[in-house]
């Protein structure tokens, strides 16, 4: 089969390209903007992509048209095949009808922590010798990889946006995955631009539950009000909750000791984490994953051992360089609740590992579509009260950056030129600090940018 793919260069639907070659498909695309690394990736495959919608691109002939949520109506190459009659269907259709089907399928969905516990379940099912195939929103540092089919039959590990399938399909991605265990991570506002409320979102979410069968499991974040209200629509299928802050019956519970935490059922304590990653949010993150491989067999005490060996996922927390003892980390962070709780997670880390004049400078760009929209700048302050200094990139936005973040007073600055902020940055910067660069963009290569300008920087008194 010949499929060619419109929006090649997203996440998921580079992920996918990658599974469809791997099956032995011939795989063309576009994009608006092809870029690395995705494009990087998918050249490597074998994979042709063209720069752009243009019509004449029906010369290919394909035998579908595999249409991204990026295409909207009045796109050239849409409205050429709609006037032709061509077959098309959406990404996460095909991949349910090509990929999916007749495999257990288990699906990580929540507006934070998807990537992160996606690559976590898939390297627990790995580790265990499950051999299972997967598409993360990510490359998880264990497999080097986004996507792959893994072995026939065997669990498929999926990360479920909740973003909508394509202009002719407005449900949420999840929708299609059919997954016969589903992790309920956590559900807040987000996504402004197709969600008019909270509420609006749990339905999307109550859809997916009604998927699930009866033999089937779901693991829910039992601190999440808004999932109580999504399973009290009705839920059909088993329920384990974690996230209990005290022992219950059928609970998993996190202790939140540095660098280490027990998973427990009941009273009965079945597995010990050892590992570096930072923050609560991560013990969750595991004790979710956890509880969705016991729904494949994978014993808990296992799944334990094996998150052990677990190297997160690339932009999470990552360290891209140090320079005159100053680091440079990158992070995907981008909605409030994400930023506050990245911010607290390195904030301890740097409590325990340390010394009392190691600063945390956090320095981020208001991207995502509901950024964009303003919809949440009035939680920014809360989201970087931990940080020592917040710089913001406010280029783009249509709201005022420095209004939002009046009341962190001389704590925050806002600069709207990237090459201002990296020069307030690094003038503000000096040995034993910790720059947190929070985007769900490539921030015009502001790592590098950084990590070059504090190399060429002259001694200040600041940096001495």
């Amino acid at each position: 089969m010949h499929i060619h793919i419109l929006g090649i260069c997203g996440t998921f639907m580079g992920g996918l390209a990658a599974l469809a070659r791997e099956a032995g498909h011939r795989v063309t695309g576009c994009d608006a903007n092809v870029y690395p690394p995705m494009s990087d990736q998918l050249r490597a495959l074998g994979i042709e992509l063209i720069e752009g919608w243009g019509p004449e691109q029906m010369a290919l002939a394909p035998d579908v048209y595999v249409v991204g949520n990026v295409v909207s109506r009045g796109n050239p190459l849409m409205e050429a095949i709609l006037n032709a009659g061509a077959r098309y269907t959406s990404g996460p259709q095909w991949l349910a009808e090509h990929v999916l089907a007749g495999r257990p399928v288990l699906a990580v969905a929540g507006t934070h922590g998807k990537t992160t516990t996606t690559a976590m379940l898939a390297w627990i099912l790995e580790a265990c010798g499950a051999q299972p195939g997967f598409l993360v929103g990510g490359v998880p540092c264990n497999f080097g990889v986004s996507a792959r089919l893994g072995q026939a039959g065997a669990p498929f590990v999926i990360e479920a946006d909740e973003y909508d399938t394509a202009f002719f399909d407005k449900r949420s991605k999840f929708v299609h995955y059919r997954p016969r265990c589903a992790i309920l991570n956590n559900l807040e506002f987000d996504h402004a631009d197709i969600f008019p409320d909270l509420a609006a979102i749990e339905t999307q979410f109550h859809h997916l539950v009604r998927t699930l069968p009866g033999n089937g499991r779901l693991v829910v974040n039992i601190r999440e009000d808004s999932l109580k209200r999504v399973l009290a629509r009705g839920c059909w299928t088993p329920v384990q909750h974690f996230g209990a802050r005290k022992e219950e019956p059928g609970a998993l519970r996190a202790r939140g000791e540095p660098h280490a935490f027990d998973v427990l059922r009941g009273s009965l304590k079945i597995g010990r984490v050892d590992w570096a990653l930072a923050g609560e949010h991560n013990q969750l993150n595991a004790l979710a994953a956890i509880g969705a491989a016991e729904a494949v067999g994978i014993a808990p005490d296992a799944a334990a051992a094996a998150l052990g060996r677990f190297e997160n996922v690339r932009r999470r927390l990552e360290l891209r360089g140090e320079v005159n003892g100053v680091k440079v980390y990158d992070d995907f962070a981008h909605h409030p609740t994400a930023i506050h709780t990245t911010v607290h997670g390195l904030r301890r880390r740097i409590e325990r590992e340390g010394g009392p004049q190691e600063r945390l400078l956090a320095i981020f760009e208001p991207r995502s579509n509901t950024m964009k929209l303003g919809t949440m700048k009035s939680q920014l302050p809360w989201a970087l009260e931990e940080a020592d200094l917040a710089f913001c990139h406010s280029g783009g936005l249509d709201w005022n950056a420095a209004e939002a973040l009046a009341p962190m007073g001389p704590q925050a600055q806002v600069h709207d030129r990237l090459d201002a902020l990296v020069a307030a940055v690094v003038k503000a910067a000096r040995p034993g600090d910790h720059l947190l660069c929070m985007s769900n963009g490539g921030f015009g290569g502001i790592h590098a940018k950084l990590l070059d300008a504090l190399a060429k920087a002259p001694a200040s008194p600041a940096r001495r």
